[in-house]
């Protein structure tokens, strides 16, 4: 059994989660000016109250693992996106702290300044997310010191700025689809709306970002050469995407919720097919780039944290699955309510 590649699998499976589960976060703050009225902007706020801190988890548990099982390309990404990381980190935090601030005073300008900054987080971070996966597939400037050699703004380049506009749709559309559940009357015939529109931004900019991809780095599907099999997940991304409008149209928000899910799980794996073996690909000389093979600890070291990843994923597994089903249905405000 080749451990390296487990670890890749189960970093993938980390991210995958962490995508779904607080994307659905991330896209209700996305969506959170899009209402004007204080009672539904804190029913927004309280669909996700009990479950976003949880969510993040699955980040925290992310960042541990390639931490234990790959530091090179841990040690290597925080110094090529430090400054991202330090404002990802803001927005995270100023996400929490919107949350519990809010509440803490009946003002209209406190509450509409915590707002924005609710929305602004939420946004950012989505935004961050995407321009670092954009990256990671284009290519950064890694030396064979395994050093990045480039600056923030060298960052921002017109391919890792369309992706993480459509992590924002992505995400924005995972959100809404989530609220409709979550919410009912005349909020939830507005949260229907959103859902068209979101899909819509989320299809145009996901043709689009497609397009480029093949056109700009046709390297991508070298893996898909070697193994045929991957196209399977192209077929079942395609097909979720298609059910969302179907779902939608016929009332079946679950369906759409978990297709949307199922998208979210696919493009994930096709990032992963995208840079398989490697974790960050240099622009510089391609024998530069972070593999899974130069980036990782010791054998005994994966061994040992496999073991530990086969005890601990199923107890996160288990807290997730409590958590959703204790706060299964609708969201109603009261006396503890952000």
């Amino acid at each position: 059994m080749d451990l390296n590649i487990v670890w890749f699998g189960i970093l993938g499976i980390l991210l995958a989660g962490y995508a779904i589960l607080d994307g659905l976060d991330l896209g209700v703050g996305i969506l959170h000016l899009s209402v004007k009225e204080d009672t539904e902007r804190r029913l927004l706020m309280n669909s996700i109250g009990p479950l976003w801190d949880g969510n993040e988890v699955w980040l925290v548990t992310f960042g541990g693992a390639l931490f234990a099982t790959m530091p090179h390309a841990y040690a290597t990404a925080f110094s090529g996106f430090y400054l991202a990381f330090m404002l990802l980190l803001c927005a995270l935090i100023f996400r929490a702290v919107s949350m519990e601030f809010r509440s803490k005073s009946e003002n209209k300008m406190w509450r509409k300044a915590w707002d924005f900054s609710f929305f602004g987080a939420s946004a950012l971070a989505t935004f961050l997310f995407g321009v670092a996966v954009g990256n990671s597939i284009q290519g950064m400037p890694i030396g064979a010191d395994k050093e990045f050699a480039g600056t923030f703004f060298g960052l921002l380049k017109p391919y890792p700025l369309l992706v993480g506009a459509l992590a924002v749709a992505l995400f924005a559309m995972h959100g809404s689809i989530y609220l409709y559940l979550k919410t009912s009357g005349e909020l939830q015939v507005k949260i229907k709306n959103w859902m068209w529109k979101t899909f819509g931004i989320f299809m145009s900019l996901y043709v689009l970002t497609t397009i480029v991809t093949l056109i700009k780095l046709p390297a991508v599907t070298r893996n898909f050469e070697t193994m045929p099999i991957a196209w399977v997940a192209v077929v079942l991304n395609i097909l979720a995407i298609a059910n969302i409008p179907r779902a939608i149209y016929k009332e079946k928000p679950i369906y759409a919720f978990f297709s949307s899910s199922a998208t979210i799980a696919a493009l994930v794996f096709l990032f992963g097919m995208a840079l398989f073996p490697n974790l960050i690909v240099s622009s510089i000389n391609p024998e530069y780039s972070i593999t899974i093979y130069n980036a990782a600890s010791s054998q005994k070291t994966l061994g040992i944290a496999l073991t530990i990843a086969i005890i601990g994923m199923p107890i996160v597994l288990t807290y997730t699955a409590i958590v959703y089903w204790v706060f299964r249905g609708k969201v109603e405000l009261g006396k503890f309510s952000y």
